[in-house]
């Protein structure tokens, strides 16, 4: 495994394990499931052009477009548990409740 896979690997299964181990405030696991998609997006930048195929280049930008929109759609569920319930703690949060 070359260092730049290996760099990224790990970058990614420190993402994961930031999600499961610091699970205080939904900001902080919006940026852990930001770094993964940015290390995902660098993993699959770097595949597709080491196959050096035309058919896979789109494929990273349809992960950048993914991400984007899954950090829109975080930040403005962060932003509505915010304004109900006063905190983003994940504590509080309780999905059984409306």
């Amino acid at each position: 495994m070359s260092p730049t896979m290996f760099t990224l690997s790990s970058m990614f299964l420190l993402g994961v394990s930031g999600l499961v181990m610091h699970r205080i405030h939904l900001l902080s696991a919006l940026l852990c499931l930001e770094g993964m998609m940015l290390a995902l997006f660098l993993l699959l930048s770097l595949w597709t052009k080491q196959l050096e195929t035309t058919s896979y280049y789109p494929l990273p930008m349809f992960m950048l477009t993914f991400s984007a929109c899954e950090a829109s759609t975080g930040l403005a569920l962060m932003v509505a548990t915010t304004r109900t319930h006063g905190t983003d703690h994940l504590k509080n949060l309780n999905l059984l409740q409306c």
